[in-house]
């Protein structure tokens, strides 16, 4: 089995990574990407996945661990493989916002849409995603909202647990979610509070 763990940047994907991590499943991560103020506790990320769309085989390599894989390359993952798909979801508000802020702390040049068209944009890419995802029968899907884990972290590091049907250390998941890196926050309800919403 293949465990994925996806979503759009900045939803708590590192997080998830460093949960399952912590609870005993290994992580495919090389370090390349060094932890910094954006994600203080490392990016745990696999610069080969990058290659997917063109070496769809590579993935072969994540069998029996947890990969994590930006949701732009979900549809490149082969077929012959079983997997499970953690999906994060995060308040695109927040989304944005995060970003912005980590292009800004990188010194970097920022997306050519406002935030608005940014949501927009991100909306439809999701909504898109969850079809794809509705006829791939070789891909078991748990949603996680990242609000949810903040508020609720053992009931869904026990959901994620049960999910896999891996012996994880659940406790030794939910103690790695530190509610003081929440540094954005969503003032009001967003539109993809419906997509990724459990099934």
């Amino acid at each position: 089995m293949i465990t994925v763990v996806s979503g759009l940047p900045r939803s708590g994907t590192s997080l998830m990574m460093q949960m399952l991590a912590a609870g005993g499943l290994p992580p495919l991560a090389d370090g390349l990407r060094v932890s910094d103020v954006n994600n203080p506790r490392g990016y745990f990320e696999w610069e080969k996945i990058k290659q997917l769309r063109d070496d769809p085989s590579c993935i072969a390599e994540a069998e029996g661990k947890a990969v994590k894989v930006v949701s732009a390359l979900l549809r490149n993952l082969p077929s012959g493989h079983s997997y499970h798909l953690i999906l994060m979801s995060r308040a695109l508000e927040e989304v944005v916002a995060s970003q912005a802020e980590m292009i800004k702390q990188l010194g970097a040049a920022g997306p050519s849409l406002n935030g608005a068209a940014m949501m927009a944009t991100f909306e439809m890419h999701l909504k898109q995603v969850a079809v794809w995802l509705d006829s791939q029968k070789n891909i078991a899907v748990c949603r996680v909202q990242h609000g949810s884990l903040l508020k609720a972290p053992r009931e869904e590091a026990m959901r994620v647990q049960e999910f896999l049907v891996l012996p994880l250390e659940v406790e030794a998941m939910a103690s790695q979610v530190d509610v003081s890196l929440h540094r954005q926050r969503a003032t009001v309800p967003t539109m993809n509070s419906h997509i990724l919403a459990p099934r």
